[in-house]
């Protein structure tokens, strides 16, 4: 079918950036709470450690673009330590969600002058997208993709061992999500007005040619499946799980399979995360960044357990902040 991701292109400008930053800045009541604060479903939603059982299958559908398949080729050291760019994403995405204000705003404009440098000519042809093609990282559509796959992924991790959310649930969320989106470089007019045409669009983007998966996406999506560069190993159930929710044109590209032997995995695990998962104390089934923000909030500094989970989620012990002369970190 035709693209719902390739054209027009639209370049995301510095000016624009800070409007959409701005835009976010002024509908913010609490500044210590940060864009949406302890009563919101984004926290609600993003603060649960089951996040993780998802996280395999976001990674892969943003490697199934062949844009940033090839920047990461071209621009990234992490070709090989998969880890270090999960760790990447959910600093930033964790510090945009789960920061103060300044925090996420500092974020955000981090995010985009790191985009600003991540640009190139693709080195195949590979789906719609031509050898020597332009990619550059601060594209609309480009930015979309993986915002999509980071906002629905969430959903279905969270519904997969929690009750699953009502309707006005889903629009709750995608309405914050919209708003998240700002703080990529997404403007309203760029997103699905609601959850239903969101989930449509998602639905089309991976049926489209504008994903495809290069020899080199489908090396490190195995890497990132068998835990390159971390101590963690997942296992089988994870993988069957991912490929699961992956749609069926990109297992085999991806080197998934799943048949009878990997269904009956993931329908296995699922039932025992399931019973296990709403049991966990919130020590352990809330992630670190959600901790840390509790205790902002509280007027203390984060604590061990904090400090702990943050490690294994954004790869350092607190959430950063960038001051005006400051590195993002």
């Amino acid at each position: 079918m035709s693209s719902p991701g390739i054209e027009p292109k639209q370049r995301v400008s510095r000016d624009d950036s800070a409007a959409l930053i701005a835009a976010v800045e002024r509908g913010v009541v609490d500044p210590r709470a940060g864009i949406f604060g302890p009563q919101s479903i984004s926290w609600q939603i993003n603060r649960e450690s089951a996040l993780f059982l998802a996280a395999g299958r976001a990674a892969l559908l943003q490697l199934a673009h062949p844009w940033v398949a090839t920047a990461l080729e071209q621009h990234s050291s992490l070709m090989n330590k998969p880890i270090e760019r999960f760790h990447n994403t959910f600093r930033v995405v964790f510090t945009m969600i789960f920061g103060s204000l300044g925090q996420a705003a500092s974020a955000a404009r981090h995010l985009y002058g790191l985009h600003t440098r991540i640009q190139g000519e693709l080195t195949q042809d590979i789906a719609a997208y031509r050898h020597g093609s332009h990619y550059e990282a601060n594209e609309i559509n480009a930015l979309r993709w993986v915002y999509a796959t980071l906002v629905e992924s969430a959903a279905i991790a969270y519904e997969t061992v929690l009750p699953p959310l009502q309707p006005e649930e889903l629009e709750a969320y995608y309405a914050e999500s919209r708003v998240l989106a700002g703080l990529f470089g997404l403007p309203p007019s760029a997103l699905p007005p609601d959850w239903k045409s969101f989930l449509t669009y998602c639905r089309e983007m991976e049926q489209s040619d504008a994903l495809g998966v290069t020899e080199k996406a489908r090396v490190m999506g195995q890497s990132l499946l068998a835990g390159a560069g971390s101590w963690f190993r997942p296992p089988r159930w994870y993988r069957a799980i991912t490929a699961a929710w992956l749609p069926e044109r990109f297992r085999k590209p991806f080197g998934l399979t799943y048949f009878a032997a990997e269904q009956a995995l993931k329908e296995s695990a699922a039932r025992r995360l399931g019973d296990i998962y709403q049991r966990l104390p919130a020590t352990i089934r809330f992630i670190g960044p959600w901790h840390e923000a509790q205790a902002r909030l509280a007027g203390k500094a984060p604590g061990i357990i904090a400090k702990t989970s943050n490690r294994f989620w954004i790869g350092q012990y607190r959430m950063p902040y960038l001051d005006a002369n400051g590195p993002f970190r």
